[in-house]
């Protein structure tokens, strides 16, 4: 295989066992670089595997259904792997206060479904960047965060 071809199969995983329906934790200390960067436009940028485990731990609390998944093939060049997803889930959970714009509190109820494009960035076979830009404003005015206009 490739170096893009073993890429493409750890973003994958990551995909799946991070992002996918029930989260495994045990990922990040597998395939995440020990000081890795995940931004995204909805919530402050985490670096490190512990940062990281603290985001996901709270937000599967507040979103217990959140689930994301691929929309199209993984496209991989040197050392970038590009993925296009679509995801939410249902906040009945505890408050949860991660997002720039403000938090939510206990268990609103309200879903949210929105799409996005990634581009994660391996070193050695660890991701060390994952870069999202995902619609925010669809998440955050399902949510009740931002006013439709």
């Amino acid at each position: 295989m490739s170096l893009q071809d073993d890429n493409k199969a750890i973003v994958g995983r990551w995909f799946t066992d991070f992002w996918g329906e029930t989260c495994n934790l045990g990922v990040i200390d597998e395939i995440a670089a020990p000081d890795m960067l995940l931004k995204y436009s909805l919530h402050a940028p985490r670096r490190g595997r512990q940062d990281i485990k603290a985001f996901m731990t709270d937000f599967r609390a507040a979103f217990p259904d959140l689930k994301f998944w691929g929309t199209a093939d993984l496209i991989a060049e040197g050392d970038l792997v590009v993925g296009q997803w679509q995801g939410g889930g249902t906040h009945t959970g505890p408050a949860f206060s991660d997002f720039l714009v403000g938090g939510l509190p206990a268990n609103t109820g309200r879903t949210m479904h929105f799409t996005g494009i990634t581009v994660l960035k391996l070193e050695d076979g660890k991701i060390v960047e994952e870069i999202g830009l995902d619609d925010g404003v669809a998440a955050l005015t399902q949510l009740g965060l931002l006013r439709a206009s």
